[in-house]
């Protein structure tokens, strides 16, 4: 069985690296789909979708209307705390891709570490636009904490 739900977020952000646009700050407004599948419990659920809003609006509340800077983008990181504004730090570029990764790992160690559940599989699919996303999946089944 497999169970979805979306959520979503606004967020800036920049790459330093890149020859085009996206090296200027811009924003986007992101998508996220969350699909597990596994087996169905007691209650009939795989679990329950206030269950899971738990896991992940705490994680969505953190970036959105963020600006995800590269730890590495010493300007920007500069104007963001001069100016108190709210921001994210991570070790990555901002790539959609690096996004889907951070947020797969976040998730997928909160549900492991929900108890009484029968999960297999966890995929993420991140949209930054209505026709642009990545996707990466996780096998849960039999990992150990």
């Amino acid at each position: 069985m497999k169970i979805s739900k979306e959520y979503r977020w606004e967020m800036g952000h920049r790459l330093p690296f890149h020859k085009g646009l996206c090296k200027n700050i811009h924003g986007h407004s992101y998508k996220m789909s969350v699909e597990i599948t596994g087996s169905v419990n007691k209650n009939g659920m795989i679990i329950d979708f206030f269950d899971l809003n738990k896991i992940i609006k705490p994680i969505i509340s953190k970036y959105d209307h963020a600006f995800l800077c590269w730890e590495g983008d010493k300007k920007v990181r500069e104007f963001l705390k001069r100016n108190k504004l709210k921001s994210v730090i991570v070790k990555y570029q901002s790539t959609v891709e690096n996004i889907c990764s951070d947020f797969l790992e976040k998730i997928g160690t909160k549900l492991l570490k929900s108890k009484g559940h029968g999960f297999e599989e966890l995929t993420i699919k991140i949209y930054e636009s209505p026709n642009s996303y990545a996707e990466k999946s996780r096998i849960l089944h039999g990992e150990i904490l």
